[in-house]
């Protein structure tokens, strides 16, 4: 990993390890899209978007920039060898039949109960909702990646959530810039501290209680 990165690509750099040889996986807007970029040449995995392309690359160069060819966000995007194009309808039905292995969302808020919310701030002017709702029900695995708090420094790890919810109880891990964190059924559990940080400021930074695990990993990434 460069030491150069920006903290949105150490987080997605962090969060492609969680993508497995022969998965399908989803990629939600925002932080979750820079995954893409860093899937190792070890690992088959076949990155879907609601929008009907089964097989995306990385984002383009200049040169690759094809405006028809755009995800879920309205981004531009490349295709791999071997990549189909198909209607939404067709897309959502993969989603709601348990066909995704795994959905990397980004989240404005998380609790400990694995609670997500990450469509809607009332009175802003966001995206909208898209697939995370059918996602966070239809996906085998989510994930959500995020800074660990807000631009006024606090937490957006809560007990509970204070944003309208995307779903109750979905949420398997938390992947940030300071952590990774499970979702136990005995509350969250510190599995992973990133560089730069101690297992005490992770707690001071995440309003509800934290289980450290006995097998912590310091300065994962």
């Amino acid at each position: 990993m460069g030491h150069s990165m920006t903290v949105r690509e150490r987080i997605a750099w962090r969060a492609e390890k969680e993508l497995q040889d022969g998965y399908y996986v989803n990629l939600g807007i925002g932080i979750p899209t820079l995954v893409a970029n860093y899937i190792s040449p070890n690992k088959q995995v076949v990155l879907q978007s609601e929008n009907g392309l089964l097989g995306i690359g990385p984002y383009p160069t200049a040169d690759q920039v094809d405006p028809d060819l755009i995800n879920a966000g309205k981004e531009t995007v490349t295709a791999i060898s071997g990549a189909t194009y198909f209607s939404s309808a067709e897309s959502f039905a993969m989603i709601r039949g348990g066909h995704i292995d795994l959905a990397i969302l980004g989240g404005m808020e998380v609790s400990e109960a694995g609670d997500l919310a990450n469509w809607t701030i009332p009175g802003k002017m966001v995206k909208g909702m898209g697939g995370a709702m059918d996602l966070v029900h239809g996906a085998k695995r989510i994930v959500v990646i995020m800074d660990h708090v807000n631009k006024a420094g606090q937490p957006k790890i809560l007990s509970t959530c204070s944003l309208p919810l995307t779903g109750k109880r979905v949420v398997n891990r938390i992947i940030t810039d300071r952590a990774v964190i499970d979702v136990t059924n005995e509350g969250l559990l510190l599995v992973e501290v990133a560089a730069g940080f101690t297992v005490e400021e992770i707690r001071e930074a995440t309003e509800p209680s934290l289980i450290v695990s006995e097998h912590v990993r310091m300065e994962a990434y």
